[in-house]
């Protein structure tokens, strides 16, 4: 059973606007840090953004500082990513993860306990 399920991704145009969601269940995203990566075919998956157990910490790569913003909402369970002024270099498939003492992140990446399925963002210039 996969206790992380993305949704929300699709084929956008360039500069357009997506919200990706990721819902728990089986465990209580209350009690996790939460984060999203990123990953196209024959490359790493990349960090993205990051939300502190507590959600007063965020963290961001320089690749979407400014344009994506993480926030989580603990009574639904959910954890979401707004990504504005889309651009072709993000398409991808995007990942969320839980974890209950680390922080996401590229260094943390391979320790993660939870991982989603992943929803495919196309972005067409």
């Amino acid at each position: 059973q996969r206790q992380l399920v993305e949704s929300g991704g699709r084929s956008v145009q360039d500069g357009d606007s997506l919200r990706l969601s990721c819902t728990a269940s089986g465990i209580s995203f209350g009690v996790y840090s939460l984060g999203w990566f990123r990953q196209v075919p024959g490359k790493e998956r990349n960090f993205v953004a990051a939300t502190s157990r507590r959600g007063d910490y965020t963290t961001y790569s320089d690749s979407v500082k400014g344009r994506f913003t993480i926030s989580r909402d603990d009574t639904e369970n959910t954890v979401y990513l707004q990504m504005n002024s889309l651009k072709p270099e993000d398409t991808a498939v995007y990942y969320c993860a839980a974890d209950l003492i680390r922080m996401p992140s590229d260094e943390s990446r391979d320790s993660l306990q939870y991982w989603g399925q992943g929803t495919q963002v196309t972005v067409s210039s």
